[in-house]
């Protein structure tokens, strides 16, 4: 019975240790889209979209498609500095604000924070960026997770 329970606790162990590597992160980023992107273009778009854990070492998974709500992003349009400042800092004053709609999203989940990292520099990802381009406004809305 005591081998049995140091075996167990072994195994337990060692599955434990195996789980604790490196974590995962989750790069997300929602967009606008244009007005004058083609069928064609969004048919690129998305098969060079669900083709880079095939292209770019480190993706796992690659989720895209129209939000389900769409994300509001503000920004103060003033260009005095100053009252930019005082806004920011305390909440007051007054100026025009421009919003910007985000309609559509894309997450890849990379294995790791290097793989996350090196892909920016990857061949593939210049090649898809080139095709999400004629899909998209500049700009987008992004953040990383990173697995617990």
């Amino acid at each position: 019975m005591n081998r049995f329970a140091l075996f167990a606790a072994g195994l337990i162990l060692s599955a434990t240790v195996s789980m604790a590597g490196e974590k995962s992160v989750m790069h997300c980023f929602a967009y606008t889209p244009i007005a004058e992107a083609t069928q064609a273009d969004w048919d690129a778009f998305n098969k060079a979209t669900g083709e880079l854990p095939t292209k770019i070492k480190g993706i796992k998974r690659v989720w895209h498609g129209k939000l389900a709500r769409p994300l509001a992003q503000y920004s103060l349009t003033t260009q005095d500095a100053e009252a930019r400042k005082k806004i920011m800092a305390d909440g007051k004053g007054t100026t025009d604000v421009a919003v910007t709609r985000r309609e559509y999203g894309v997450c890849m989940e990379f294995e790791n924070e290097a793989a996350f990292k090196a892909y920016g520099a990857d061949p593939a990802h210049k090649e898809w960026e080139a095709v999400y381009g004629k899909v998209r406004r500049p700009g987008t809305t992004t953040y990383q997770i990173i697995g617990q």
